[in-house]
């Protein structure tokens, strides 16, 4: 059981849960498999050419490019699995941290507009970014967001669902 549904309230609903994108990883992937050997590579061909100092320091380099893609990918896969971003029927909640915890919760009638940016490699992939804005608030905005049109629908749909009411 998840954050969220440890907190609706009685007859309070889910209506749309979202999801961070698979993007996230990016960074962490072009470290670990690309930037990191192909200076481990270049390090390997400068000490066969006899250039020791600068193998060294491309085999050093692209060691610690290894290491951060490492650290970038555990990071990445602990935001992923510690963000819950979910839409009832009365207010839009978003939940990220392992150890210290971040809690946004706008009530569905306080929402003012809900935006959604995509760059173009966020409109092939399929992932972008949902701003929330509430009354006297600033804007509330998760990143990479996968499938964010549907969030951005669920969310004034529970807007007019409630200003009906």
């Amino acid at each position: 059981m998840g954050y969220v549904e440890t907190i609706i309230e009685p007859g309070e609903r889910i209506t749309h849960r979202a999801y961070l994108h698979w993007i996230t990883y990016g960074q962490g992937v072009v470290l670990l498999l690309l930037i990191g050997p192909l200076l481990q590579l270049i390090g390997m061909l400068l000490l066969n050419a006899g250039n020791e100092g600068m193998a060294a320091a491309a085999g050093l380099i692209g060691l610690l490019a290894i290491l951060s893609g490492i650290m970038d990918l555990a990071s990445a896969a602990i935001t992923r699995w510690t963000t819950e971003i979910a839409v009832t029927n009365q207010r839009i909640i978003q939940k990220h941290g392992l150890i210290r915890r971040d809690t946004i919760e706008i009530n569905v009638p306080k929402v003012e507009s809900v935006d959604v940016q995509q760059s173009v490699l966020g409109r092939l992939l399929n992932y972008g970014t949902v701003i929330v804005r509430g009354t006297g608030g600033s804007p509330n905005s998760p990143t990479y967001v996968a499938d964010p049109l549907p969030s951005q629908l669920a969310v004034r749909l529970a807007v007019q669902t409630q200003s009906q009411a």
